[in-house]
């Protein structure tokens, strides 16, 4: 699999400081106006392509390649977990798709880029302030990359969940235009504001409530938003740990939850915390030094992340107060191969970089290690009224309103790094692209579908081994 290595080389590497420093100091109708001659090297029409891939391009095999660092007896859940729905399979292969948008036209423009950006990769979770806010919330494979691909990406996830709905071809695209619309109108709004307006901005619960066209959908966002708040780790914490014999303890419950049965294991985890503690700012290295590491374990998460080493450290205060963190390692974004390797030697430093770049708000107790085998690993507290949007059964309406705010989101999350101005320059404001963009998504959703068949394939001839669990 060698097919656009060379991209990576040509479009550059960096951090959010390189996307940032490429904006120039032009006016907003100059940068406009450079935006719309982008147009003739690159027309809008043509994002709607997709050209399914050479005969040699093997699903399995790109995905295999991704599991070569990861924990080898977690690999079949995580072939489990996509083997659900193409949706399922879509959340499990960033790589691929990665591997297959470096193919597609771009405008050369880049911006922080989420790397992972499907609709489940957004929701809701608090800020250090305890307001309740609405925003992109997985950066596992953040990287400076062109702004097109997390677009593609995520109106490609509308698409794919439509079609699990059993929504037609037509219903899905225009799903997929909205959101496409939306990235476009407000993209656009940003390119008015002044840096620290666009860096202000924020999409908070409250906001969200008000912002329902009728009471029944008011109701149900009220309801989503209730049961945000009581995501917590003080709820969470007596269901998953226990005191034996004075001391707090993890429930086991393997495949998902279980401890590490190594000798060294503990004075590991120790040390990785005290070089996490030197990535914190002062003031919150004293508030995380006010609690103690009393057990961990490792814990399977989500999809793409499955066989990864991530674990959760189960910390208390000196008066029994639980705090729950969540230990994720970080390897090379998906988007190395094809946007350029990260200026950070640390993967997890990337990750963390690029969601305080992204995110309007971030946890507390964000932050990054590595181990003395040189795993990179980051940090972040494990449930902090974090929560998606659940996406069954939405009618339409919901879908459509849906879309609009994830594309609103990464609008904002894009202009914070990128030239806003010179995007909305190259969108324009007729729907040209937001077109092309839906027939991309479902050309893609269809090409989802029979990667996704291959991955069946490939579980029944026994080429590649799923375990199918009974509740995640």
């Amino acid at each position: 699999m060698t097919r656009n290595k060379n991209k990576s080389k040509q479009m550059g590497s960096g951090s959010a400081a390189t996307v940032a420093s490429k904006i120039e100091f032009r006016s907003r109708e100059e940068r406009l106006a450079i935006g719309k001659l982008l147009r003739d090297k690159v027309p809008r029409s043509s994002h709607a392509a997709w050209v399914a891939p050479a005969k040699h391009r093997d699903p399995i095999e790109i995905l295999e390649e991704s599991n070569r660092e990861r924990i080898p007896e977690l690999v079949p859940i995580r072939y489990g977990r996509m083997l659900r729905s193409p949706f399922t399979f879509l959340r499990g292969s960033a790589g691929l798709m990665a591997y297959d948008l470096a193919g597609t036209p771009s405008t050369g423009l880049r911006v922080q880029a989420c790397g992972d950006c499907h609709l489940l990769n957004f929701g809701l979770f608090a800020t250090p302030e305890r307001n309740l806010i609405f925003d992109i919330n997985d950066f596992d494979e953040t990287l400076p990359a062109p702004w097109e691909w997390d677009l593609k990406r995520l109106a490609t996830s509308f698409a794919v969940a439509a079609r699990d709905q059993r929504y037609s071809d037509d219903e899905a695209q225009a799903i997929a235009v909205e959101c496409a619309r939306s990235y476009r109108e407000h993209l656009r709004d940003y390119s008015k504001m002044n840096p620290l307006e666009v860096w202000y901005d924020r999409l908070d619960a409250e906001t969200l409530i008000e912002m329902a066209p009728d009471e029944k959908l008011r109701k149900k966002r009220e309801q989503i938003t209730e049961k945000a708040r009581q995501r917590v780790g003080d709820q969470l914490a007596p269901k998953i740990a226990v005191t034996v014999g004075g001391r707090h303890r993890l429930l086991d419950q393997p495949p998902v939850l279980f401890h590490i049965q190594e000798e060294d294991a503990e004075r590991r985890m120790r040390e990785g915390f005290e070089v996490y503690k030197a990535s914190l700012s002062d003031e919150r290295r004293v508030l995380f030094e006010r609690y103690r590491l009393e057990d961990f374990a490792v814990k399977v998460v989500g999809i793409g992340s499955v066989g990864t080493r991530c674990m959760v450290g189960l910390f208390f205060s000196a008066e029994n107060h639980p705090l729950l963190l969540q230990i994720k390692e970080a390897g090379p974004s998906v988007l190395e191969p094809y946007a350029g390797k990260s200026s950070y030697d640390n993967h997890a430093r990337r990750v963390v970089m690029g969601q305080r770049l992204m995110q309007s708000s971030s946890d507390i107790f964000l932050g990054w290690s590595r181990s003395e085998q040189g795993r990179d690993f980051f940090v972040r507290q494990l449930r902090d009224m974090k929560m998606s949007v659940p996406i069954e059964g939405a009618t339409l309406q919901q879908c459509n309103i849906y879309a609009e705010l994830c594309g609103w989101t990464l609008a904002r999350a894009h202009a914070r790094s990128g030239d806003a101005a010179t995007i909305s320059g190259y969108l324009g404001k007729s729907d040209r692209f937001d077109r092309a963009i839906g027939e991309f998504a479902v050309a893609y959703a269809e090409q989802n579908q029979r990667d996704y068949a291959v991955l069946v394939d490939a579980v029944n001839s026994g080429r590649v081994k799923a375990l199918i669990e009974e509740d995640e």
